[in-house]
């Protein structure tokens, strides 16, 4: 059985601001910043995102974003383990173990990022396979690669010792203590066109090892986007997926996440959770070359954010915790907004054109009902909508119904159940029906 959970992951990853460079020290001054200021609104994991095991990460980025052949820390088993240069605390073959329990004392859960496959360092040097008669040139599949990492084979499907050096990762980062694992180069192999897919027993190796650990480790798939007619499989065997390539903070490709969701919405289900990716909010970009604030507009970052907890994508920052504004934090406290994500509630999209969205969302328990405006006009917009034609309002009652709008607080009154309300450029509004 896959691991089950009552909502959408909610948490922080490196990525967005540090890409290849995180270390233990900024991992922890994130977490502190967590479990201060945003634990109490639901955020819960930070992931240490891509290449932790490379010690030379970064010190050729004018040249290269991920280093050919570049300086990794392996064990003897051919698996990869935390740099010691960056992750101290990973001395003397203490891996993430020490960093995982930090950040458990407070009170949030640890993740980390992997590629799919066996490291090609290990292949050449044909390392064993733990606790097998079997190395990792015999598994290892050099006509399997990713487009833009070099760092690893695919392992092949039917070799013998396969399953077992998935069993022998997971089971290391379990002992770690590890909470999430978000594997890469998976979810779509995009180097082949004619087969994106091409890893799907990886998933399923993965899978198998999770499992074997029996513990509780949400499995997030990369990149994206996600093949629509895969959803039973990435179903079955995942937490995650993403429906999009990697996310960044520019209004069309957020403009691109509304048909997106729309292909989607009816895939998300309790332990399921097709992966809108990461919100790029805040500052951004430091390990790409230099420090910045996000593009999207108040109003953008309003939007995205809406768009993900409507849909009940999971929730993954991509800023610098520690250098957040007020305004950007009180975003990420909306707790109103952000129990959107629980398994509970139901978002659904009503109507979409060129010029608006509006989507719906009902609580099954208690029948909540929220309904959302969204304006993808550059200039202020009036949009309505009769709430009895809304598919998820049917046969209910709205006499007497008012609007509170949640991202301001401002009530509006109702007209024979049709709401109308002025929607600012490339902005949202988000009622509870009361």
């Amino acid at each position: 059985m896959k691991y089950i959970s009552k909502k959408a992951p909610m948490g922080w990853n490196s990525y967005d601001y540090y890409d290849t460079t995180v270390t233990e020290e900024e991992v922890k001054a994130n977490a502190a910043f967590m479990a201060t200021h945003l634990k109490q609104s639901g955020w819960e994991y930070i992931v240490v995102d891509i290449e932790w095991y490379s010690r030379d990460a970064g010190t050729k980025r004018e040249q290269y974003q991920y280093i050919p052949f570049g300086d990794i820390e392996m064990d003897e088993y051919g698996r990869l383990q935390p740099a010691v240069n960056r992750f101290p605390s990973s001395a003397d073959g203490k891996g993430f173990k020490p960093l995982a329990e930090y950040i458990h004392g407070l009170g949030l859960k640890f993740g980390i990022h992997m590629m799919r496959g066996i490291p090609r360092e290990a292949a050449h040097r044909h390392l064993p396979i733990l606790g097998t008669m079997y190395c990792a040139n015999e598994i290892a599949d050099p006509s399997s690669i990713c487009k833009w990492n070099p760092d690893m084979y695919g392992v092949r499907k039917t070799a013998p010792g396969a399953q077992e050096y998935y069993d022998s990762v997971i089971g290391m980062y379990a002992e770690w203590g590890v909470d999430f694992i978000k594997c890469d180069d998976i979810c779509n192999t995009n180097l082949y066109v004619e087969n994106p897919y091409s890893a799907a027993h990886e998933i399923e190796m993965l899978h198998k090892a999770i499992e074997k650990t029996g513990r509780d480790i949400v499995l997030s798939l990369s990149p994206g986007p996600a093949l629509l007619e895969k959803a039973w499989h990435y179903e079955k065997y995942a937490n995650m997926w993403r429906i999009t390539d990697d996310f960044w903070d520019r209004w069309d490709l957020l403009l691109d996440m509304f048909q997106r969701c729309e292909l989607w919405q009816n895939h998300v289900e309790e332990g399921s959770y097709p992966d809108c990716d990461m919100l790029p909010l805040g500052k951004l970009h430091k390990g790409f070359g230099e420090e910045r604030d996000t593009y999207l507009t108040k109003e953008e970052q309003k939007t995205m954010l809406t768009l993900w907890c409507m849909f009940g994508s999971p929730l993954m920052l991509g800023a610098e915790l520690t250098k957040l504004d007020e305004w950007t934090l009180s975003l990420l406290q909306k707790t109103e907004i952000l129990k959107l994500v629980d398994n509970a509630y139901h978002g659904r999209q009503e109507t979409r054109d060129e010029c608006c969205a509006i989507w719906s969302c009902v609580n099954a328990d208690t029948k909540e009902k929220y309904l959302a405006f969204f304006n993808f006009n550059q200039e202020l917009q009036e949009i309505s909508c009769d709430l009895s034609e809304v598919e998820q309002f049917r046969e209910m009652s709205f006499h007497n119904a008012k609007a509170e709008e949640l991202w301001e607080g401002e009530q509006t009154e109702l007209t024979e159940g049709i709401l109308t309300a002025q929607i600012p450029a490339h902005g949202v509004k988000l009622f509870r029906i009361i």
